[in-house]
């Protein structure tokens, strides 16, 4: 079994078993047996709590989890962008006060109107061309934008330590799912190069779209919400099988992680917490990005694992 190995490796120091750690940027904490212990527990076909290759599905959030998500969610970062980008040559566009605050860079503004805030950017940001052009300029976007307060590349502030648990999870067989409240068509855009997912098994928020000329056209609005009580909801008609392992970080997660460990069988649940101010940003109940209280309060008493950050973690960017 490999977390005796592990073990022994911390301790005594032998650099051809730790070279064999599926998770070497996880300190050596109960957090990363539990992982391990898992994985090695339903893989093992001689053991009780074997699970098929084909049901291993494993779900992850995006925003808080895979990558960062702080001052705001980086798509709204893009959307402002897209939107004063937009507006210099059309100043028409800013046809209400969201829009003018928006364009302004007043992420207080936009935030203070909620929902429907949001929505109105994204429908003049995201919508008028087609998903193929719009991807491309979510690329081109993430090439040329940087962080305000790291000054790094947005698709380069993802997770070492979730990357490491994503390949981790393949070479046991598993499928890794993307399941956000993010735009779907915004994280298909560098999903596989970021975190080696394909597109199709992205899920996340949709709006409109239609056909037109050979193109899928993105139209204003949103059809689809994928978040909280949504995405089990997604994962349902999307996968048609209930995971056994899922990620998160905040109680926009909480249905998700719910939904999984509802079922028979061995089951985990993971949440992010973000305790690591000093590498990356410290925050949980309080806030307008990433709260999470009731994962929090009940999630150890529902077996969900709670990573610390600043513990569980050695290493937060990629090198």
């Amino acid at each position: 079994m490999l977390r005796p190995l592990i073990y022994a490796a911390a301790v005594l120091g032998w650099a051809s078993v730790a070279a064999a750690d599926p998770l070497p940027s996880w300190t050596q904490t109960e957090t990363k047996l539990a992982i391990i212990d898992f994985v090695e527990s339903v893989t093992d076909p001689a053991g009780d709590t074997y699970v098929t290759p084909a049901d291993r599905i494993a779900v992850f959030d995006n925003d808080g989890t895979l990558w960062g998500e702080q001052p705001v969610y980086f798509q709204l970062i893009y959307a402002l962008d897209r939107l004063k980008q937009k507006s210099e040559s059309d100043p028409s566009i800013l046809s209400s006060d969201t829009l003018k605050a928006a364009a302004a860079g007043d992420l207080g503004t936009v935030a203070a109107g909620g929902t429907e805030a949001l929505l109105e950017v994204l429908a003049v940001s995201h919508s008028g061309m087609s998903v193929s052009e719009f991807q491309d300029d979510v690329r081109a976007w993430l090439d040329e934008a940087r962080h305000p307060t790291t000054g790094m590349r947005y698709d380069r502030m993802i997770y070492q330590p979730m990357l490491e648990l994503l390949s981790y999870l393949r070479d046991e067989g598993f499928q890794t799912w993307i399941v956000s409240g993010g735009g779907v068509h915004f994280i298909r855009a560098f999903a596989e190069e970021a975190y080696n997912i394909p597109p199709e098994q992205v899920m996340g928020s949709a709006g409109p779209t239609e056909y037109k000329d050979g193109q899928v056209m993105k139209l204003p609005g949103i059809d689809f919400v994928d978040d909280k009580e949504g995405k089990p909801v997604g994962i349902d008609s999307r996968i048609g099988k209930r995971p056994i392992f899922a990620g998160g970080n905040s109680d926009g997660d909480f249905e998700m992680l719910e939904y999984t460990t509802a079922g028979d069988g061995p089951r985990f649940g993971l949440l992010v917490h973000h305790t690591d101010a000093d590498r990356e940003f410290a925050y949980d109940r309080d806030g307008h990005i990433g709260v999470l209280k009731r994962g929090l309060d009940e999630g150890p008493g529902r077996g969900w694992v709670i990573v610390d950050m600043a513990n569980d973690w050695e290493q937060v960017w990629p090198e």
